[in-house]
């Protein structure tokens, strides 16, 4: 018999990454043996509240079983164990390493001192790694430990940075799930598929799949587009494209001095220089100009004097504006350039080397463009000004000051304008002017590039001013008022029939017009074509149809131990199908030894049903009022017997039910009964599965399908199920 010591040891780490026993997001499970702290708990630890509260002051805010911020630290106080304590220490490292949560939930198992927690993550590695390192402070609090929090925090934020989706693609998820369309991560990166099937659009930060490439490639000729802007009546500085230093001298002559000289391939600033009036300026802009572009042609044009500002115009219309303002350091007498620099514009807070950050850090001895800005200034990084003396740093690429309620229609309407001339559906449009409240064309002001893929961050988190939602314009572009990107899906879970039962529904769907995705036990299935004829019952094979965009309606075959292993691989379904409670014996190793346990698992089948949806439930089940009475949709039941118990009661409150009378399958509601054909009609392998049959038809009814093809795709389905291939 092994001791029990005092230790928090995890038993199983299990990532749950669809609708589960716990919540509808995905999780991280936990086993947990918390040895003698079972008879330890939190007010029997002396000193551990005051220092656990004193490392995670954020813990104040939780609000645990009490429902108000304080809750979790009345229960710590009371009395609550270690299990329940680390569940909560999980989610506040996650929090203060930039990955926002707050679903955790613990409960003991049939086994003494063995708990099982979960806690809600936003991408495993980071959950993961934050549950070693609140296992280990809560472990050093217990003991009155020393522990470097902060170090591990910075460790945690770089996984973040590195491995959750960015601010900008994650807003736009955010306002995708506002609107309750699904999401899925394609890439470790930031390509997004929102939506399942036929009906998913995809993204890639300001990128869409109905972002042209041939519109990118105009985006990115600086002469073509401007030439394009020109010719629709946009105003644009006067310009033209050369390959040497001498022709940008001579052009910088013919146009007037002062000039601007950027890269003719370049985007989002870089290489450019302003306001250049000398032969060695402009000398030196076209050298650094040539470098930063991906070809040595190299754009001259007149200097448009005004403030730089970036409007994004997302479809048709503007949706966001900033301002930027030319970056100054005053000298003190004794401090160099870079010194100056850290002091008076890198110390901002919402300056940053991170995505998080509206503003970039500047380096005046590694930016090649602040280097030939301070040479033009007779001066070096390491130069020293005079007290008092004003050094130019920046004159362009802050543009982080929201000014969307100042900019004039007529100018709104030129930037929509211009993105329509290049064919972007998202774009960044540069443009100099004095007052964005003007008209360009009252001032002298112009548009100076048209960008793809346009930074998002300075209007999500402005350094001054409104932050605006950039991420529900962008879904609104993408999907109608009504659209939320998703196709009809269909679950079935249990252990009776259900491959079968997910196969006749493919069949039944196909018949009625409606490209189908079938994933079971006998195989994958696409419009009837086995295309896999292994167990595809996973998760794994569940998302290739939620991924595949000719699918119309997908089917889903689970059973108790994928949701309790994966989880369920689709976020909602239409209709959820539970054909039965049994199995329990199998799943011991999920802690799961009672027959009344497999309520809890089996419900997620009835959870995910959609308020519009249907949930097709096997009067059979003992307990299947208590199934129904969670479905926030409609109800259908099925079964052999016929107006008795359970399904009498459901017919006589006017609701719907599927079952045989005098050997037929009957479609029945309180005042009807529509006979649908005879069971001994089918193929001898179909009647001896009939309740299959009753419940894929209660499936078809509920999707809708018409009495006339649910028969004719039973007449016409081979019950027989494929040799399988392992």
């Amino acid at each position: 018999m092994t001791t029990k010591k005092k230790d928090i040891t995890p038993l199983r780490v299990n990532h749950l990454r669809g609708p589960n026993i716990w919540t509808y997001r995905p999780v991280i499970e936990v086993w947990l043996d918390i040895g003698e702290f079972e008879e330890l708990p939190s007010n029997k630890l002396p000193g551990l509240y005051e220092r656990l509260t004193a490392k995670l002051p954020g813990l104040a805010a939780h609000r645990c079983g009490v429902g108000e911020p304080g809750g979790f630290l009345e229960r710590l106080q009371e009395g609550t164990w270690v299990g329940h304590i680390l569940e909560h220490v999980v989610l506040e490292i996650q929090n203060m390493s930039g990955m926002k949560t707050g679903f955790g939930q613990t409960r003991s198992t049939h086994v003494d001192g063995v708990y099982k927690m979960a806690f809600r993550t936003r991408q495993e590695q980071v959950g993961r790694a934050a549950l070693a390192v609140a296992r280990d402070l809560l472990m050093a609090m217990i003991e009155d430990q020393q522990y470097d929090l902060d170090a591990e925090i910075l460790r945690l934020q770089d996984m973040v940075d590195s491995l959750c989706l960015g601010p900008s693609t994650g807003h736009i998820v955010e306002a995708a799930t506002d609107r309750k369309i699904p999401s899925i991560r394609l890439t470790e990166g930031n390509l997004v598929q929102l939506g399942h099937g036929c009906s998913q659009r995809r993204i890639w930060t300001a990128e869409t799949d109905r972002t042209s490439a041939i519109a990118e490639s105009i985006a990115s000729d600086k002469d073509m587009t401007k030439s394009l802007l020109k010719a629709c009546g946009v105003p644009v500085p006067e310009g033209s494209l050369v390959r040497s230093a001498e022709e940008a001298w001579e052009e910088a002559q013919d146009i007037g001095l002062p000039v601007v000289i950027k890269p003719y391939d370049g985007n989002h600033g870089r290489g450019v220089t302003l306001n250049l009036m000398t032969k060695d300026e402009i000398f030196e802009a076209y050298e650094l100009a040539a470098r930063k572009g991906e070809s040595k042609s190299v754009i001259v044009e007149k200097f448009i004097t005004g403030n730089e500002h970036r409007l994004l115009v997302v479809g048709d219309r503007l949706v966001a504006a900033a301002r930027g303002d030319a970056l100054w350091v005053t000298g003190d007498g004794s401090s160099n350039v870079k010194k100056l620099v850290d002091e008076q514009i890198n110390i901002d807070p919402r300056r940053g080397m991170t995505e998080e950050f509206p503003l970039g850090l500047v380096q005046p001895d590694v930016s090649a463009e602040v280097i030939l800005e301070l040479k033009r200034q007779g001066m070096t990084s390491d130069s020293i000004p005079q007290e008092g003396q004003q050094v130019l740093i920046q004159i362009n690429g802050n543009v982080a000051i929201d000014v969307t309620d100042d900019v004039h229609p007529e100018n709104a309407r030129i930037a929509a304008l211009a993105t329509r001339i290049v064919g972007l559906d998202i774009a960044g449009i540069d443009l100099v002017c004095d007052d964005i409240s003007k008209p360009l064309a009252a001032q002298g002001g112009a548009i100076i590039e048209v960008n793809a893929s346009p930074g998002l961050l300075s209007h999500l988190k402005p350094a001054e001013g409104k932050p605006r939602d950039i991420g529900s314009a962008i879904i609104t572009h993408l999907f109608g008022e009504k659209e939320n990107g998703r196709i009809p899906i269909i679950g079935v879970s249990g252990s009776k029939g259900t491959s079968l039962i997910a196969r006749l529904i493919g069949s039944m769907l196909s018949m009625s017009g409606q490209y189908s995705g079938v994933s079971c036990a006998d195989g994958l299935y696409l419009d009837q074509r086995q295309v896999v004829k292994s167990n595809c019952t996973t998760w794994d094979a569940g998302q290739r149809l939620l991924l595949n965009r000719n699918v119309q309606a997908a089917v889903f075959e689970s059973n108790a131990k994928g949701i309790l292993k994966d989880g369920l691989p689709y976020d909602r379904c239409k209709v959820g199908v539970v054909t039965d409670l049994d199995g329990h014996e199998e799943l011991s190793e999920f802690y799961i030894t009672e027959a009344d346990q497999m309520f809890k698992v089996m419900r997620t089948q009835i959870d995910v049903v959609l308020e519009h949806g249907v949930a097709v439930i096997s009067a059979a089940i003992p307990v299947a009022n208590e199934l129904a009475e969670l479905c926030d949709g409609e109800v259908i039941y099925y079964g052999l017997d016929t107006h008795v118990g359970t399904m009498a009661r459901h017919l006589q409150q006017g609701k719907r039910a599927v079952y045989l009378k005098e050997g037929n399958i009957v479609l029945g509601t309180a005042t009807s009964e529509q006979v649908l054909l005879a069971l001994n009609s089918l193929k001898p392998a179909k009647v001896e599965q009939a309740e299959a049959v009753l419940a894929a038809v209660a499936s078809a009814w509920a999707m809708n399908i018409t009495p006339d093809i649910i028969a004719a795709a039973l007449r016409n389905f081979d019950s027989a199920p494929p040799k399988k291939h392992y």
